[in-house]
């Protein structure tokens, strides 16, 4: 059976199978999820077990999504199992440590992740794939906005129905108040938001929507119809709008239309800053108790009440988040002793929240405490940055049990070990509102520059990553602001050292670059 052939060492061949592949094969693949076996090493195909019947290969897909591109799938119906493979290992890393400590759920009933033996999934001799196909076909054509392979997908298989891109989204049984940035967040995930109006008819809380691309809006009204945003309550009820573009006159908590932000906010103040999504815009804790769409997994009840305003203006507290834990303080292992400085953890924590302290063990240098400003951009920073390789290690993240990182005692010598950055200049998060909330993306190979004086050329931001010994792939100036630029580098372990290494380099003419991952590629 499969598990023998998994387990006698040929993990990295990879997986094919032919048409006369009998279903028993499979039989086996179940025992190593009792405990007696460890989950095999990272693999950016992953087993998904306990999958309900009635699943579609789009729900599976969505799963994944949140993480990065879906390159294939295998559904077992018949064992309530599939196999899903992502572009990359790291996309694979990132799902499995999000989804490990919070199930995610498909049709209400709880499923389970773990990596496969296998090295990449086989399936072009397989029968009865073409819904896998198409539904993978679907998915990326939103993801890389391409409408050439969304009208082909239509024309084969009629997939997308000649629907425009506004969505009308009804929020039934609302115990909770849905706001306009929780809706830009959750649609965000499906493609470019453009507009959104949220008004109330018929004692019902509804908004329309619309997208940049009319695929964009099929795939959302696919996946999130029926869903609720929170445990139980707040279910989107979702339909194709007859209005073919929305006109905006106002930027403020009721309506916003992305694409003008000089728009005044209708009470003769200036217009509101783009939504800063709550809560650090990350895609895994805005709404602990979102079921299964778009890969956010129910992390906790909501017990706590309301979302609430908390006391810095643009910031949100969502209940069962601050609930689940009080702690900031992360405890970081796994590191590399030789290139590891506090320095490095503050630039890199640094990238998804405001880094209070850094104190690496004086008996145990392999390990470090990092103190992030709240709860929050703590949880951010293991949902990103755990599982990622750091100078040739798997980086460890988690809460550590110290409420605060203490600084060393006056007199004592640390060796340097334990800094202090609470008036570090570098902060990404200290302005509310600041447009660093909403550009917070996973570590990627791609990263994006900013802050480039105009006499830099390309040849110069070339060179100064090569020196560092990165691996320069591609770089390109924005077209209208050459002040911002795009690189691309070898692999996603390289962009970290490199961001460690260059945020904030003195490019001269008081510039000084700024570096973040980009989740955009050249």
């Amino acid at each position: 059976g499969l598990d023998e052939l998994l387990s006698s060492g040929v993990s990295n061949r990879p997986f094919t199978m032919d048409n006369s592949t009998p279903d028993t094969d499979y039989g086996n693949e179940k025992k190593k999820f009792k405990g007696d076996r460890l989950p095999s090493s990272p693999s950016r195909v992953l087993h998904l077990r306990q999958i309900p019947s009635d699943v579609t290969e789009a729900e599976v897909i969505s799963l994944g999504l949140p993480f990065g591109k879906v390159t294939n799938l295998l559904m077992l119906k018949g064992k309530s199992q599939a196999f899903l493979e992502m572009a990359s290992e790291e996309a694979a890393v990132t799902m499995v440590n999000y989804y490990t400590p919070a199930t995610p759920h498909l049709r209400s009933q709880p499923v389970y992740i773990q990596y496969s033996n296998h090295r990449e999934l086989k399936t072009d001799n397989l029968p009865n794939q073409a819904r896998a196909r198409a539904a993978l076909q679907a998915v990326n054509a939103v993801q890389s906005g391409s409408l050439d392979i969304a009208n082909t997908v239509a024309a084969e298989g009629g997939l997308l129905p000649g629907q425009g891109s506004v969505l009308r989204i009804i929020v039934e049984n609302l115990f909770y108040p849905v706001t306009l940035e929780a809706l830009y967040q959750i649609f965000s995930k499906f493609g470019s938001v453009l507009k959104i109006i949220t008004f109330s008819k018929n004692n019902q809380f509804q908004a329309l929507l619309q997208y940049a691309d009319p695929v964009n809006a099929y795939y959302a009204k696919m996946i999130l119809d029926g869903q609720s945003i929170y445990t139980a309550c707040c279910t989107l009820r979702i339909d194709f709008s007859k209005l073919i573009n929305l006109k905006v006159k106002y930027n403020n908590d009721k309506s916003r239309d992305f694409t003008r932000l000089d728009l005044p906010s209708g009470d003769g103040q200036l217009a509101l800053e783009p939504p800063m999504p709550a809560a650090f815009g990350t895609q895994n804790i805005i709404f602990p108790s979102y079921a299964g769409a778009a890969g956010l997994a129910p992390a906790m009840d909501f017990a706590q009440g309301a979302v609430t305003s908390s006391a810095a203006p643009g910031q949100m507290t969502i209940p069962g988040v601050t609930g689940v834990s009080r702690n900031s303080v992360l405890l970081v292992s796994n590191l590399n002793l030789e290139a590891i400085t506090p320095h490095g953890l503050f630039i890199l924590f640094g990238v998804y929240g405001d880094v209070i302290r850094v104190k690496i063990m004086f008996k145990k240098k392999g390990n470090a405490l990092v103190q992030m400003a709240d709860p929050t951009q703590a949880q951010l920073a293991i949902n990103y940055l755990n599982g990622q390789r750091l100078y040739g290690r798997v980086l460890r993240a988690t809460l550590s049990k110290h409420q605060t990182v203490q600084l060393p005692h006056e007199g004592q010598d640390d060796q340097g070990l334990t800094k202090d950055y609470s008036n570090s200049p570098l902060h990404r998060f200290k302005k509310p509102g600041s447009k660093n909330f909403y550009n917070i993306f996973p570590p990627s190979a791609t990263l994006h520059l900013s802050n480039i004086p105009p006499s830099v050329t390309v040849d110069v931001m070339k060179n100064l990553f090569a020196s560092i010994g990165s691996t320069v792939k591609a770089f390109r100036f924005f077209q209208k602001d050459c002040k911002m630029a795009l690189i691309q580098l070898g692999s996603v372990e390289e962009a970290v050292h490199a961001l460690i290494e260059l945020h904030n380099h003195d490019l001269g003419e008081n510039h000084h670059l700024r570096i973040s991952f980009s989740k955009s590629t050249l």
